[in-house]
């Protein structure tokens, strides 16, 4: 069985990685075995780096899914974040990263990118609007801990796209749901077009939803008083 995604994400995987070469491996990190990007990769025969710091999402992981899936039980810093990812899948052998971490995810990002994935998919904070921002990085990021509505934490997509461009890497999609950016490292798609993340941007449906109705910019008047870093 394979485990939906939030939004339509699976599908534009499958649309982005036709016409490419990208090797079959993926690396996830931030998921639940019932519901997480790269699931129907699994089922199409690639190998796998699932990580997550819960250890008993790990242990349902790795019930469920073949031995060429590897679940690690690991608690990530932006310190060892590359080398236990590399250690797995060195330079230019992930088809696809992604990362939902709900905290650091620009820093896991930014650790990440010399590994050069064909395809990156990373959260971003819709939130944050058109603002090109993350939080700063710490190491123990609790983002219920963080505000009452868990709106402070990430990214915007302007500040993640600004960040992936120096990689040579451009916005290629957003997932329907205002959840996901998607990344494709340039040159792999013939007549690749790369997307702005103002006119990419989409709401988070299910902030709105769980939320009494808040609209983006009303969410980002309760967060913005809190530390942000500029992305330029």
């Amino acid at each position: 069985m394979v485990a939906p995604s939030q939004s339509n994400e699976q599908a534009l995987i499958e649309q982005l990685l036709q016409g490419i070469q990208a090797p079959h491996a993926f690396c996830e990190f931030g998921f639940d075995a019932h519901e997480f990007n790269c699931a129907q990769l699994i089922t199409a025969g690639w190998s796998g780096l699932l990580i997550d710091g819960d250890a008993q999402k790990v242990a349902r992981a790795q019930s469920l899914f073949p031995k060429r899936v590897v679940v690690l039980h690991e608690y990530l810093f932006r310190e060892n974040v590359y080398d236990i990812v590399a250690r797995h899948y060195p330079q230019q052998t992930l088809g696809v990263l992604s990362i939902d971490v709900d905290g650091n995810d620009y820093w896991f990002l930014e650790a990440l990118l010399p590994l050069q994935p064909a395809l990156i998919i990373c959260e971003y904070n819709a939130s944050l609007l058109h603002n090109s921002i993350t939080v700063p990085y710490e190491a123990r990021f609790d983002r219920p801990a963080k505000h009452p509505r868990g709106f402070y934490y990430g990214a915007s997509l302007s500040a993640l796209t600004a960040l992936c461009a120096r990689d040579q890497y451009d916005l290629v999609a957003v997932s329907d749901g205002g959840l996901n950016a998607f990344f494709c490292r340039r040159g792999l798609r013939p007549g690749q077009v790369a997307l702005d993340p103002v006119r990419a941007y989409r709401p988070s449906l299910n902030r709105a939803h769980y939320n009494e109705g808040m609209t983006p910019e009303q969410q980002w008047e309760s967060v913005r008083h809190l530390p942000f870093l500029n992305i330029s």
